[in-house]
């Protein structure tokens, strides 16, 4: 069956599979959890139960939602609104972000941003709060996801700051300016810039190591990863690769770097050396990076091809994709939950 919820000038509907609530609410003893995955194309948002790599729940979502985020308990998800066109290019300007319960399958909310802003990535801090990149308003807002109220807003000084990763003590963020390739230094705590720093002429996509020592992000003209010293916030060094890459992420003991190519090549780094020890043919692709809590498998999003590819870091080998539908993008691992 199908719920609608009434908006302004949307609707938000969801899509209940029969055998939902058998298979999500008795997988608390799942090995493998989920994934939360925003589809551009069919405006959707999914869930995949990741034992039996099969869709268990679909909500509608307005269009685009091009990211996604749940939260720490595994209840709910929320899906920024960032419009039809992408970074930098003409087209809508979202302005809310969509919230499902996961555990009921069931809409929540949609939190309105009271302007268009493109919305886009959504990270939750050590605080609770939701953090939110407001491309349009060159700043991240703060998110009470209580009462869906914007509580604070922090500049960065820069337009299209697109992506953005949180230190682990929740205390500053980084934001990846992709049109004028430069990374914002925010202080959350007193809620203002620190820094820009200047990386290339254009970058895509930014991660951080496990410890917060060091940020990464991508230049788009050249085969090489910026290394950011999080202690001097400059520029430290550079990975080379073999080809450009568009995302990363580390695994969570921050011993590698999985990094994703858009030419269709998925690089394992070793951040030791930092030289790539494997290299992987996966579909061409600008997509997103998920790993699991106990770094036992790599999830990469291939909007084009509609997959998401899965790595055994353990077995290091590719295992059968979850094939989907075109526009599969952002993408969150959780744990199962009672």
């Amino acid at each position: 069956m199908k719920i609608f919820f009434a908006g302004a000038s949307l609707f938000f509907s969801l899509t209940l599979f029969s055998h939902f609530p058998g298979t999500y609410r008795s997988s608390v003893t799942a090995s493998q959890g989920y994934l939360f995955i925003a589809n551009q194309v069919e405006h959707t948002a999914l869930v995949v139960n990741l034992d039996s790599r099969q869709v268990v729940a679909k909500a509608g979502v307005d269009i685009n939602g091009h990211e996604v985020a749940v939260t720490t308990d595994g209840r709910f998800g929320y899906v920024p609104i960032y419009g039809d066109s992408g970074v930098g290019r003409p087209g809508t300007d979202g302005s809310t972000i969509h919230v499902v319960d996961l555990r009921t399958a069931r809409a929540a909310k949609i939190i309105d941003l009271g302007k268009p802003v493109r919305p886009h990535c959504a990270k939750f801090g050590p605080d609770g709060m939701l953090y939110v990149s407001a491309e349009l308003s060159n700043a991240i807002y703060v998110v009470d996801p209580a009462s869906g109220k914007i509580v604070g807003e922090v500049p960065t000084g820069a337009a299209e700051s697109h992506m953005f990763v949180l230190s682990p003590d929740g205390h500053r963020a980084y934001t990846s300016n992709v049109g004028i390739g430069s990374v914002s230094v925010l202080d959350l705590q007193k809620r203002a810039l620190l820094t820009v720093i200047p990386v290339a002429k254009k970058v895509q996509r930014i991660s951080i190591s496990p410890d917060g020592r060091f940020v990464f992000t991508h230049d788009q003209d050249a085969p090489r990863i910026a290394v950011i010293d999080t202690a001097t916030n400059k520029v430290d060094h550079w990975i080379t690769l073999p080809a450009s890459v568009y995302s990363s992420q580390p695994t969570p003991d921050g011993k590698s770097l999985i990094a994703n190519a858009p030419s269709g090549k998925l690089f394992v780094i070793d951040l030791s050396s930092e030289k790539v020890t494997a290299t992987y043919s996966v579909p061409a692709a600008i997509g997103a990076i998920a790993i699991d809590a106990a770094g036992a498998h790599a999830y990469v999003s291939c909007p084009q091809a509609g997959t998401i590819e899965i790595l055994d870091l353990l077995e290091k080998k590719l295992e059968a994709p979850i094939v989907l539908t075109k526009g599969v993008d952002g993408l969150a691992w959780f744990p199962a939950v009672s």
